[in-house]
């Protein structure tokens, strides 16, 4: 026989503490969420834009850049607040002319969705920043368009498009954007609100949302990110959005957390955005727990990955890790993301059928 040496008290609390670690370090959780999957319902297109491609499109195109090099561009990726990134965000675009700009860059971010077990998207992209530029609609549409169609057929990715207008910018151009895009209805499921948030309220745009919903398309809006509570309520009435992107500050409003809960309005929430533009100062601060205790339809997202550090699994695992939530939330946030989709029923029904699989055989 082996000899065993008798258990003392001091390994025993040892081996106690290693086991309550076992269940209640988030190693799991963050296995989970990594290999779970979930769709992507806040990904500006244009901010999945990486460094090494704005230098090969400007490189094509002959667009000069005011960066000497790839590593000087992403060390200006230190930003104040939502304005100091909107900066370098709009001079990265500038690079974007052609159809094949717009599809490459799609098709960069799709495979890095890809590898985060990213099963469903929906890009928002900003027809503004090109048609400022003399790029036409027809160009930025058809390149995404087809990218999308591509995610599906060769990756397994069903995505759509929303169009976003600018709220730095006029509602009359807003319409006017909105009037230019018909003509590529098919390409579009429906339209959003983003850009500068403090100083635009979003009924500044209640006519233009109010076109929207005549046409049948589906709405989202930016509020309570930088923008206070009140925010959340304009776009819940004003303009009668079905999701609210970021939503975060909704906590600072009891009446209205009830709301969202009763109404079980989805909020898509971006972790590392949020700690990259300083809407908390460490992720352990995130209120992500707070909004699913809350009865909240939250969910996980990667708002403008190249410059906020993370696709979806890096926004999930390290938010795991600094809430230490369980996997029991991990499996309600990907549960939240295919029942705050824009799909059709048989594909959310495909969708929750993957997700129920992929938990039994965690």
């Amino acid at each position: 026989m082996l000899y065993r040496k008798p258990v003392t008290g001091g390994v025993r609390r040892i081996m106690q503490t290693i086991h309550e670690c076992k269940h209640r370090c988030p190693m799991n959780a963050i296995e989970l969420a990594r290999s779970l999957p979930k769709a992507e319902l806040h990904i500006h297109i244009e901010g999945s834009l990486e460094p090494e491609l704005i230098f090969a499109l400007a490189e094509r195109n002959g667009v000069p850049l005011p960066y000497a090099d790839v590593e000087t561009l992403r060390a200006a990726y230190a930003f104040t607040d939502l304005q100091s990134f909107l900066d370098i965000y709009y001079a990265g675009a500038s690079v974007l002319l052609q159809e094949a700009d717009f599809y490459d860059m799609a098709w960069a971010y799709f495979k890095r969705a890809q590898a985060d077990h990213v099963v469903h998207a929906e890009l928002f992209f900003d027809p503004q920043t090109h048609t400022a530029r003399g790029v036409s609609m027809a160009t930025v549409i058809q390149g995404l368009s087809r990218a999308c169609a591509d995610a599906q057929t060769r990756l397994g990715i069903s995505a759509s498009l929303i169009l976003c207008f600018l709220r730095h910018l006029s509602e009359e151009d807003a319409m006017a954007t909105l009037e230019a895009a018909l003509p590529y209805r098919e390409h579009f499921i429906g339209v959003g609100l983003d850009s500068s948030e403090v100083g635009h309220p979003p009924s500044k745009f209640s006519r233009v949302f109010a076109r929207c919903r005549e046409l049948g398309l589906r709405l989202v809006a930016h509020a309570g990110e930088e923008g206070p509570p009140a925010y959340i309520w304009e776009a819940l009435n004003d303009l009668q959005v079905e999701r609210i992107d970021h939503g975060v500050r909704c906590l600072e409003d009891p009446a209205l957390v009830a709301e969202l809960a009763r109404r079980r309005v989805p909020l898509t929430v971006c972790p590392l955005s949020n700690l990259k533009l300083c809407v908390v100062n460490d992720l352990k601060q995130h209120p992500m727990k707070r909004l699913l205790d809350s009865g909240l339809c939250a969910t996980v997202n990667s708002d403008d990955p190249a410059y906020f550090g993370g696709y979806m699994n890096a926004n999930f695992t390290q938010t795991v890790q600094a809430l230490n939530l369980s996997a029991d939330d991990v499996i309600a946030l990907a549960r939240n993301s295919f029942e705050a989709s824009f799909v059709s029923e048989p594909r959310r029904a495909e969708l929750m059928a993957a997700l129920d699989r992929a938990v039994a055989a965690a």
